[in-house]
């Protein structure tokens, strides 16, 4: 920090220090200013312009600083100086006081939280840049968020100070007059009687009602705002479109369904979506392959002879697509028929926000309306443009299913989720692989402990792992495919015979006209959505891979549940979206299952843990299959049992997560899980002796030393006498 904002900071606490040095919190009381009325009224009409003039002062101190009274001053305007002058001393010193408070948060703060939260700041200067004005209005004539914050949060920003400064003022005077009539009114109590007086009762009702008041105007601007220029249609076909079959789009169709809505789902490929045809069904099929050949090449761990694995890579590749025939009937559109869906195959974009034209395979457009639409168009893997990455004809999780040959070779470009999974797949089915990853580790969203445990892993199966090596180009070199990486300065040359581009996921918004209707995708190619999953309009949602800001199915269900109730119920009760509890597991072995903070994200934001660790070469269970390694790692805040997030390391985490990621929903702490019988001997023990670690490391050490003394009493001998003076009176 440079000596300008020290220097600043150093003032600003001299102040404070003053203020509350001299009990300025205590005499900015309503009581204090009633029981001094009188005194100060008289001094007032002797000196009303310098009366104004201070108290205008100390009302922009006390609002630049955030220091509290903040309400009672603007009451005491009203009491002191009548409507006229206190409205005009309270509005001007307010927005004075509101852009001093705004200056100094972009002064000392902006830069710092630009550089460690640099995507967050930088969603926020576009929401500004686009609507920012109307969003402070908004923000300012609903006092929902108490005022300070809004100062210091809107400094963070890239708002112009003339236009934080304009609006603010214009914004606060409905409710600065609300507060100042009050205040006139209470100035008048002379007498109990008083107190039920129309003119005072009627302030007060001002007061009470102004929010609400200011909520409906403000929603009504803003539904006129974004609605002008379009006619809505007097009648409509369905109560819900959905566009997309995948997981999100299948969920709020079957909401929909389920509560007697009209509901049309419109898919341009296969229902069931990435999950069902190219994700997570056809790689878990995949990953059980390659364990069940791992264990035929390691079953001398079972006390059998281990044998050379054969198989035939295309009766691989048909199981799984045998597996996903199996599972695509829950998914089909005969089914969701009966459940009263209308399922169409074709193309729909954005003609209205009520209305989409959809185009049918077999040549034919039609135009359907709906009181609301729901994007759930998911996502496509995303190729980065290296040079001669294209000429290699790259897999990606969409194409590799269609592999008939397996690749002795294979180069695994990503070292996340997807990238690692089928890495470790892969090499357990027999092929050479080569994976690389520009970052210093692999699974960079866990901690560096399950990084490193992931990692001797691979390296055991035989994966050759590039850790900060950058892919830079690709070519044919007499015949042979070659990679050329960059790493720490060196240029290094990989042969492959197929590469595996697993580096990302891209939204699918293409075709959609978004731009029809105003929508501009964020930088990551998703679309920007509320809190409560709608896009830009009330009654246009998004959710799943194409909103974000996860990528998991159960995310997209979960969104989905959302974005269908509040586009079939929003006018009368809109709920936003929790993400507080999301689960995630990644099926590499040993698995990655992990749901609330890592150690890496609480030490960012600056939460106070401690972390209970227990191993998982102690579990009986997993002893007996020869699975004993991988750990458990809990945080929890210093001295309490309420779990912050949790990560499983090992076989079956997936499974054992759930009982975490319950109690961390219902707010049950690490005692209720310790007081929970666990069937012997299973997995789901393993929650259990966690909790037991954590109880132990907080025994209550005192306690137990009384209780040791007090059983050797009861035994007679040594330490009866010890016991006794313990407790013998001083």
């Amino acid at each position: 920090m440079n000596r300008s904002k020290l220097l600043l900071l150093l003032i600003i606490a001299v102040i404070v220090g003053i203020f509350l040095g001299f009990d300025g919190h205590k005499l900015l009381t309503l009581e204090n200013l009633q029981s001094h009325q009188s005194a100060i009224g008289q001094w007032i009409d002797q000196n009303l312009v310098l009366a104004v003039t201070g108290y205008a002062v100390i009302y922009v101190v006390v609002t630049a600083l955030s220091l509290p009274g903040a309400t009672i001053m603007t009451l005491a305007g009203g009491a002191f100086f009548g409507n006229l002058y206190g409205l005009a001393a309270v509005s001007i010193a307010s927005t004075v006081g509101a852009s001093l408070a705004f200056l100094v948060a972009r002064f000392l703060m902006r830069d710092t939280l630009r550089k460690r939260y640099a995507e967050t700041v930088a969603k926020m200067d576009r929401g500004i840049e686009k609507d920012g004005a109307f969003y402070l209005a908004t923000l300012r004539l609903v006092p929902v968020f108490p005022f300070f914050l809004i100062n210091l949060a809107m400094g963070l920003t890239a708002m112009k100070l003339r236009t934080y400064a304009l609006v603010s003022w214009i914004a606060m005077l409905p409710g600065t007059f609300v507060y100042v009539n009050a205040g006139t009114q209470l100035g008048q109590i002379q007498s109990t009687g008083d107190i039920l007086s129309a003119n005072l009762l009627l302030s007060f009702a001002l007061l009470g009602l102004f929010p609400l008041i200011a909520k409906f105007v403000v929603g009504f601007i803003r539904r006129r705002k974004v609605y002008a220029g379009w006619q809505k249609p007097d009648h409509f076909d369905y109560n819900l479109l959905v566009i997309g079959g995948g997981s999100a789009g299948l969920v709020s169709a079957y909401i929909a369904a389920a509560v007697k809505a009209k509901v049309a789902l419109i898919e341009k490929h296969k229902m069931g979506g990435d999950c069902l045809n190219t994700g997570c069904v056809p790689s878990k099929a995949l990953i059980r392959s390659a364990k069940a050949a791992d264990t035929l090449r390691h079953a001398n761990r079972y006390g059998l002879e281990a044998v050379p694995v054969k198989g035939s890579f295309k009766n691989i590749m048909n199981r799984v697509k045998d597996v996903i025939a199996k599972v695509e009937p829950h998914d089909s559109p005969e089914r969701y028929r009966k459940l009263g869906v209308d399922c169409i195959s074709g193309e729909a974009s954005f003609v209205s926000p009520w209305e989409l034209e959809v185009k049918h395979h077999d040549g034919r457009t039609e135009r359907l309306t709906a009181r609301s639409i729901i994007v759930a168009t998911g996502g496509k893997p995303a190729v980065p443009p290296i040079p001669g990455l294209n000429d290699m004809q790259p897999l990606t999780s969409d194409n590799l299913w269609e592999l008939e040959e397996q690749p002795q070779r294979l180069l695994v470009l990503g070292g996340g989720p997807i990238g690692s999974e089928l890495a470790h797949a892969f090499a357990r089915l027999g092929c050479q692989v080569t994976q690389v990853e520009k970052g210093e580790r692999l699974l960079a969203k866990e901690d560096a402990d399950v990084s490193e445990l992931v990692l001797k892993q691979f390296e055991s199966d035989g994966i050759d792992v590039r850790l900060k090596h950058s892919a830079a180009e690709f070519r044919i070199e007499d015949g042979e495919k070659v990679a050329y990486c960059d790493y720490e300065g060196e240029t290094i040359r990989i042969p492959f015979d197929q590469v595996l581009v697993a580096v990302g996921r891209a939204a699918n918004t293409t075709g959609l006209n978004l731009e029809r209707i105003g929508v501009d995708t964020l930088p990551n190619g998703t679309v920007p959505v509320e809190d409560d999953m709608s896009l830009r309009y009330p009654n246009v949602f998004a959710c799943g891979d194409v909103a974000g800001p996860y990528q998991f199915t159960h995310a997209a269900a979960h969104q989905a549940w959302y974005a269908a109730v509040n586009g079939l119920f929003g006018q009368f009760k809109r709920f936003k979206v929790d993400y507080r509890v999301m689960p995630w597991v990644t099926f590499t072995s040993p698995e990655v299952a992990r749901v609330g903070l890592s150690e890496a994200e609480a030490q960012e934001q600056g939460v106070a843990f401690e972390v209970t660790r227990y191993g998982l070469d102690d579990l009986d269970r997993a002893i007996a299959e020869s699975e004993d390694h991988g750990f458990i790692k809990v945080l929890t805040p210093p001295g309490k049992d309420k779990i912050l997030g949790a990560v499983v390391v090992g076989a079956h985490a997936g499974e054992i997560l759930a009982e975490f990621t319950l109690a961390m929903k219902h707010g049950l702490g690490l005692n209720k899980i310790l007081g929970t019988i666990h069937p012997y001997p299973t997995w789901n023990e393993s929650a259990k002796y966690a909790a037991g670690e954590w109880k132990r490391a907080h025994a209550p050490e005192g306690i137990l030393r009384l209780l040791e003394k007090l059983h050797g009493w009861r035994r007679g001998g040594k330490n009866t006498k010890a016991l006794r003076s313990t407790y013998a009176p001083d």
